[in-house]
């Protein structure tokens, strides 16, 4: 693999997944990490990616929250629209971090009244300009490259909270492994809000249909609703509707 389609790929993994690792980057490509180590400089010297130790995160993601410089954008606000149409008032909704979730909070009309509780700062930041609704920030140890709360904290008080509806910023989403991150913190988090939901909604962007991260959250099946920029007909999304999931 050429050094241009090397780093084209591992910009759009970065991208697509807001974190990667120089190991699963060498497998992946079957480099050396050396190779991939100078790659990621070269990106980073570039402006494209940040470089942290022992992969890379997405520039989109850590710029300000406010910033129109996000992957695939356009897919996510037609996500955020579909899925602001769950969301009725009285109702208690749980809330991961991610960009999706941002223009969720972006796309909420202003007459709904309803509760926003949330472990992303970013996210918290934009419900507190809505008119209406209330927000609960759930606090501990925040996660520098997820921008969310983290441990033990965060999750006792996730867990003390019966919600109608939780809304999953999704990494990876694959009809037999599952959802899945790259993240151990960020899954215990998110396995405590699934736990304590009514109904569970996975956000993704369809090019993070039939991806596998390292971490496990949960079953398919543990979702309720599937929410992508897709047509809901469409062939990609027929597996997660045999599985009884709820496509939009």
């Amino acid at each position: 693999m050429l050094k241009r389609e090397r780093q084209s790929f591992i910009l759009r993994q970065v991208n697509l997944h807001n974190k990667v690792l120089s190991s699963d980057l060498s497998q992946e490509m079957q480099v050396s990490e050396d190779t991939i180590r100078r790659d990621l400089n070269e990106l980073s010297d570039d402006g494209k990616i940040i470089k942290v130790h022992g992969g890379a995160l997405s520039k989109s993601f850590h710029l300000s929250i406010r910033s129109s410089n996000v992957y695939s954008l356009d897919e996510k606000k037609t996500i955020a629209h579909k899925a602001s149409q769950l969301i009725k008032d009285g109702m208690f909704v749980l809330t991961t971090g991610g960009t999706t979730i941002i223009e969720l909070a972006k796309a909420l009309p202003p007459e709904l009244s309803a509760t926003f509780i949330t472990v992303s700062l970013p996210v918290a930041y934009e419900y507190i300009h809505h008119p209406n609704i209330e927000v609960i920030f759930i606090g501990d140890k925040i996660s520098k490259s997820a921008q969310i709360s983290i441990g033990g904290e965060a999750i006792s008080k996730i867990r003390q909270i019966k919600a109608d509806l939780c809304f999953l910023g999704t990494n990876a989403i694959d009809v037999t492994s599952g959802i899945t991150d790259s993240d151990w913190d960020v899954v215990q988090v998110k396995k405590a809000m699934i736990e304590t939901s009514e109904k569970v909604v996975s956000l993704a962007i369809s090019e993070k249909l039939n991806t596998v991260q390292r971490i496990k959250i949960c079953e398919v099946n543990d979702i309720d609703v599937l929410v992508t920029e897709l047509d809901n007909h469409c062939d990609l999304l027929e597996p997660y509707q045999k599985a009884g999931i709820h496509i939009l």
